[in-house]
């Protein structure tokens, strides 16, 4: 026989917590030999790219880093750092950035040809033999045409049972692709691309870096501008590289007076200085920090807490624009990290090639711990960026005392798994009466403020010594 009353059961309050917002996640702006591609991207529109393969398939791929930028980015991204994903966008249109038609005759070796990589393949017209006799070929019957990245050409095979198998050469009339042509009026246009990136690829970035255009002031402060509203709402940082060329700056001693002059001073961009090298390659440092920022903030758990100063850097030197060698000491590498708000690399010995410098390029003349310090800024920004996301749904609902509760208690328990976690010292929300007015109310504009701090990166460790005479005294007398 069943028991007999009214019962009361108690169940565990279900609510729904915050998804976090990314880290880590860039947008690269620049050119690639996307005419090269087995399935381009339209240029000026990003590109969600997850692997090595997929980059490649989407963008092609080019040595020539000077010609396309983007390739830098892919090649430190997923051959160095194994970091994923990252959004490209590639203002090179190979319907625009073209020249020709005009013919060339190419010597053909092993029944091969070898053209400019830049060759366009549209339009293409071949032929065997001189002058008059002539002999126009046909792709597939007679060539088969192909882009090899390892030697940075467009082959030409000529094919066994075709009519000019054993020609010695080929006259080609072709259009080319001119990555030369690209202006920064291209480059800032795929920068304003930033606010596509949540519509195009379901991402929001949160990194902005323009490798091999950034040390450009113009593109620079466009970058900053930016990153500071991303989609309007949401904020990032921009990774900017300070030019090593004659034009900028080779002395380390000139470069505080170079960023301030250049305006390389706003809060959410992150300057980088010299160039990086490994294994006879260059490389922008901003394109190494940003992976490293990807990694640091995966072993993180996707929260950008924690510097990348004393991380690991995949080079094996550093170098100026030209290529010459520099060798920062201890001093001088301190003196940019430390008091010039400059992002740099060191070589510390055992510790191998590190990234050294926590401070934005706002630092020395803003010193708010908010802005100045690269992942306290960084906090703020991806905070800012979870409520935005994750509350969007909330607008436009009834504006009562219980939406404001719901919100207050959701991200009061969210801040308190990150406090729990380590990522904050302290955090909490409230809705204050007094920034609430009745004007903003029938407007349907409500507050809440929100305190947190969060931990400052280590930037001095002090030991003494001192000459202990006891422990003299009981070694000799004991």
């Amino acid at each position: 026989m069943p028991d007999l009353g009214v019962y009361v059961k108690e169940k565990t309050t279900q609510g729904r917590p915050l998804q976090a917002a990314e880290s880590g996640i860039a947008f690269v702006v620049g050119t690639a030999p996307v005419h090269t591609a087995r399935k381009p991207g339209a240029p000026g529109v990003p590109v969600l790219c997850a692997s090595w393969e997929d980059a490649v398939e989407k963008l092609g791929y080019s040595e020539d880093w000077e010609k396309y930028s983007l390739c830098e980015a892919m090649y430190v991204y997923f051959k160095l750092y194994g970091c994923q994903p990252v959004i490209f966008c590639n203002v090179l249109d190979p319907e625009k950035a073209k020249t020709g038609p005009a013919a060339k005759e190419y010597p053909a070796e092993n029944h091969q040809a070898l053209l400019p990589y830049e060759t366009l393949l549209s339009g293409l017209t071949v032929k065997a033999g001189p002058g008059a006799e002539a002999l126009a070929l046909k792709e597939g019957e007679d060539y088969s045409a192909f882009y090899d990245e390892s030697t940075g050409s467009c082959v030409l095979a000529l094919l066994e049972e075709g009519a000019a198998y054993s020609a010695t050469a080929l006259t080609v009339e072709a259009e080319a692709v001119d990555p030369e042509s690209v202006t920064e009026a291209d480059i800032a246009g795929g920068i304003a691309q930033a606010d596509a990136c949540m519509n195009r690829t379901g991402r929001t970035p949160d990194l902005l870096l323009a490798p091999g255009w950034s040390q450009r002031p113009a593109i620079a402060a466009l970058l900053a501008v930016k990153a500071g509203s991303v989609s309007t709402l949401l904020g990032a940082k921009a990774l900017v590289d300070i030019d090593s060329t004659e034009a900028g700056v080779t002395d380390p001693g000139d470069l505080l007076e170079y960023k301030e002059k250049q305006e390389i001073v706003q809060k959410d961009q992150i300057a980088c200085w010299p160039m990086g090298t490994k294994g006879g390659r260059k490389f922008h440092l901003s394109t190494h920090l940003a992976a490293l920022m990807a990694q640091v903030d995966g072993e993180n758990g996707g929260v950008p807490y924690a510097s990348p100063a004393g991380n690991s850097l995949k080079i094996d030197g550093c170098c100026l624009a030209d290529g010459t060698e520099i060798s920062l000491t201890f001093d001088q590498a301190n003196r940019m990290a430390g008091y010039q708000g400059i992002v740099t690399a060191l070589y510390f010995g055992q510790n191998g090639w590190q990234a050294k410098g926590s401070y934005t390029a706002c630092y020395p003349q803003n010193t708010d711990p908010k802005d100045c310090f690269i992942p306290n800024a960084r906090m703020f920004t991806w905070v800012g960026n979870t409520l935005v996301q994750n509350y969007w749904a909330r607008l436009d609902r009834p504006m009562t005392r219980r939406l404001a509760d719901d919100i207050v208690d959701g991200v009061n328990q969210w801040l308190n798994g990150l406090q729990g976690s380590g990522y904050l010292y302290g955090a909490r929300v409230s809705y204050e009466a007094e920034e609430n007015p009745l004007s903003d109310l029938l407007e349907g504009i409500i507050q809440f403020h929100i305190y947190l701090a969060t931990p400052f990166p280590a930037q001095k460790i002090v030991f003494t010594l001192e000459y202990d005479l006891d422990y003299v005294t009981a070694a000799l007398t004991a």
